[in-house]
């Protein structure tokens, strides 16, 4: 038997209001898109909220509202899903990553106050703020490092329900996004959705997503450039119906997360999830695992300054950059070595996530190298999700806490210096 890394929490309510939009035969632009809409409103308490068909299509919308323009530049954090970066891409800008902080994985408020007072130019327009795997960025402390001329958006595509100090996440910057693939909190099918209480942003965005067209509604008349990113009556429907489940949805996660933590909480090889006390409201998007460096050092040549963290900003050196190379390939075969084991046993994990400056056309675009941003490699080379969705039983949790615990015992007995 196979315990699946993600899964959709669908029932008989889902089914019978996709079927009440078949049987309608009103596929796109209907009932259920406004509808959805405004379960989002009410919930976030934003004045607008625009459904499209990704979540990447909704940061692009909203960066595209701002007037990003070519060669302009955009903070963001290299620890996330690549979309967060790209967007920039799509208009000719350039991602200038911000490492992160090694307890919560999101852009390091440290870092940030470094590089704002070394290297900030004018040519820095866009701060991207990803609450990455749910986890709130540090958002008091972002918005006392930025330049107010800076634009901040949120990436909360994988936070829907978070709160940071009781105020939902997706309202922290000019305009926010949430995606529901079938992984996330909620789903679609595929479809994101762009939350801002900014009237032009919104009327802008409205207007890209469908091809351009103005307020008037002509079918065939387009006021600027755009692009056919709208939400379908079908996904509209499923989201609707999800959304109307939240609250259950949201318990049920919160609940598999707690019995997470019981189960390892005594586990010194495992690094457990790091939720601020900032955070009054944790939305649980995927549960992430991290091998801890001490357990590691007991079987691999791992030096203190790396166990430790005291990393450089950047490897400088030739011989530096070989010597962390060298270090990341053994944690990255280790973990690797992990994620076959447990596949092997029935429970699907990932790593999660691969650098976005270490992906091959970035190191191909910008000369990226290994050391770049040593943190993120770091955090990168350790992590790994497990099985984690709405339904997962008690029972299949403790089958994937005993296949972690055999695969790590067969890795340490296995592995010698």
């Amino acid at each position: 038997m196979t315990i699946s890394l993600s899964d959709s929490d669908i029932t008989d309510l889902e089914i019978s209001t996709v079927l009440n939009v078949l049987k309608s035969k009103r596929l796109a632009l209907g009932p259920y898109l406004e509808k959805f809409q405004q379960s989002i409103k009410e919930f976030t308490k934003v004045k607008y909220a625009l459904a499209v068909n990704s979540g990447t299509s909704a940061l692009h919308l909203i960066l595209k509202s701002l007037n990003f323009q070519k060669d302009q530049k955009m903070l963001v954090s290299p620890f996330s899903f690549i979309s967060s970066a790209n967007v920039a891409l799509f208009e000719g800008g350039i991602p200038v990553f911000i490492d992160i902080d090694p307890q919560t994985y999101n852009i390091s408020p440290q870092k940030l106050k470094e590089f704002i007072d070394k290297s900030y130019q004018k040519d820095i327009t866009t701060f991207m703020g990803v609450d990455i795997f749910g986890i709130p960025s540090p958002w008091d402390e972002i918005y006392s490092i930025l330049p107010q001329e800076i634009n901040i958006i949120e990436d909360s595509c994988e936070a829907l329900g978070g709160e940071y100090k009781n105020k939902k996440l997706g309202t922290f910057g000019k305009a926010g996004t949430f995606a529901f693939y079938p992984n996330k909190q909620i789903t679609t099918g595929e479809g994101g959705i762009i939350v801002t209480d900014n009237e032009e942003i919104f009327d802008l965005c409205k207007s890209m997503s469908n091809q351009g067209r103005g307020k008037s509604g002509e079918w065939l008349i387009s006021e600027r450039l755009g692009y056919n990113y709208r939400m379908d009556e079908m996904s509209a429907a499923l989201g609707f119906a999800q959304m109307q489940r939240i609250d259950e949805i949201s318990k049920k996660r919160k609940e598999k997360a707690q019995r997470y933590f019981e189960l390892f909480k005594n586990d010194n090889r495992i690094v457990l999830p790091n939720v601020p006390s900032v955070v009054t409201s944790q939305s649980w998007f995927v549960f992430v695992l991290r091998l801890d460096l001490g357990w590691l050092s007991n079987f691999l040549n791992i030096p203190n300054w790396v166990k430790n963290f005291e990393l450089p900003t950047k490897f400088e050196t030739q011989k530096s950059k070989e010597e962390w190379s060298k270090i990341i390939k053994q944690l990255r075969n280790t973990l690797q070595n992990l994620i076959k084991k447990l596949n092997q046993k029935g429970i699907e994990s990932k790593n999660y996530f691969y650098p976005i400056h270490l992906q091959p056309f970035y190191m191909k675009m910008f000369g990226y190298t290994p050391g770049d941003y040593p943190v993120t490699e770091l955090v990168s080379s350790m992590t790994f999700a497990i099985p984690f969705f709405s339904n997962i039983t008690q029972e299949e949790q403790k089958d994937v806490y005993n296949a972690i615990d055999k695969s790590l015992k067969e890795i340490k007995n296995e592995t010698a210096f």
